[in-house]
């Protein structure tokens, strides 16, 4: 069965895809400090923040993407992994799909999620921390990313602690 298709402008695309990149910068040297010479996270985010304000919707974009879901793969530590899926969410999120699917709400909010447990596994599981980056992402999601999460059914379920994070995330914003 097909999701049901939801409107989705061009300036919502690329406020969701700035916020990402916004919320992934957050934990960039978490990443930087594992990897140092390692570019692919840095280069995601840019990407994203590019597009974010007026660039096109690549390959070069999407590949950027990918090269830092590699980069997590590749990460020493489980905070690094989460700092670079953070940045590849942030980049992935130019290719939103407007779909009425709630696996949708990954893409709006997963490099907050991911920045939020890279910062939280920094600071030794003290999940104040994780809190904070989320009451950061909540207080600077633009208007887009409210108006397209209420297009979109509630964030599903699992994912371990990030999957937590989309949730939270996602119920505070919809409030």
């Amino acid at each position: 069965m097909e999701s049901d298709r939801i409107e989705l402008s061009e300036r919502e695309l690329r406020e969701i895809t700035g916020f990402a990149a916004d919320c992934a910068r957050r934990a960039l040297s978490i990443f930087e400090r594992d990897l140092p010479a390692d570019p692919r996270p840095r280069d995601a985010i840019d990407a994203a923040r590019a597009f974010a304000e007026g660039g096109r919707r690549t390959a070069a974009l999407r590949q950027s993407a990918w090269a830092a879901f590699r980069a997590a793969r590749e990460a020493g530590s489980p905070a690094a992994v989460d700092a670079a899926r953070a940045a590849s969410h942030a980049a992935g999120a130019a290719y939103l799909h407007p779909l009425a699917d709630a696996h949708q709400v990954k893409h709006i909010l997963g490099a907050a999620a991911h920045a939020a447990r890279a910062e939280e596994l920094v600071s030794g599981e003290d999940p104040r921390v994780g809190a904070g980056t989320l009451a950061w992402a909540r207080h600077h999601a633009p208007p887009a990313v409210t108006a397209v999460l209420g297009r979109l059914p509630a964030a599903p379920a699992g994912g371990g602690r990030t999957g937590e994070f989309i949730r939270e995330l996602d119920a505070a914003l919809r409030a």
